[in-house]
């Protein structure tokens, strides 16, 4: 695989996990009611936020390509697992608050442009992913 965008992701203790990407910071962890500390959002929740965060992006940029107000756009998502392996989400509905309603022709295009954010076509088309398990050098070494 090429070199792409880098980013690391480093335990913190307990279930708690640190994001490092670009000179930023995301904590992720797990409730408490599911043995974390809750100083963060899961994983999962972060998955879905990812998603409404993309669509929001493409929609505003819509928005501001038509001359239509952007100040007050919101994206609200609910999501729900699925009872049965293997774990993941089994549902998505995200919800596009407009600031101010938009003539019937543009929101069909933002319909249709908001379905094809990076993180929905990143979705429906799966990315090649390569998972490595990297042990330290002087226990790879010692083998």
């Amino acid at each position: 695989m090429g070199a792409g965008t880098s980013l690391r992701i480093e335990h913190q203790g307990g279930d708690r996990f640190a994001i490092d990407v670009r000179g930023h910071r995301v904590v992720v962890d797990q409730p408490e009611a599911a043995g974390g500390h809750d100083e963060g959002p899961t994983p999962t929740e972060l998955f879905v936020a990812s998603l409404a965060a993309c669509v929001g992006f493409f929609a505003e940029r819509f928005l501001r390509r038509h001359d239509l107000p952007v100040e007050g756009l919101a994206v609200e998502a609910r999501f729900d697992f699925a009872n049965e392996r293997p774990a993941r989400v089994e549902w998505i509905e995200l919800d596009v608050r407009l600031p101010a309603a938009i003539p019937e022709s543009r929101r069909v295009a933002l319909e249709r442009v908001i379905e094809h954010c990076t993180v929905h076509e990143s979705i429906r088309t799966e990315p090649e992913v390569l998972t490595r398990v990297v042990e330290p050098a002087a226990a790879a070494s010692v083998a």
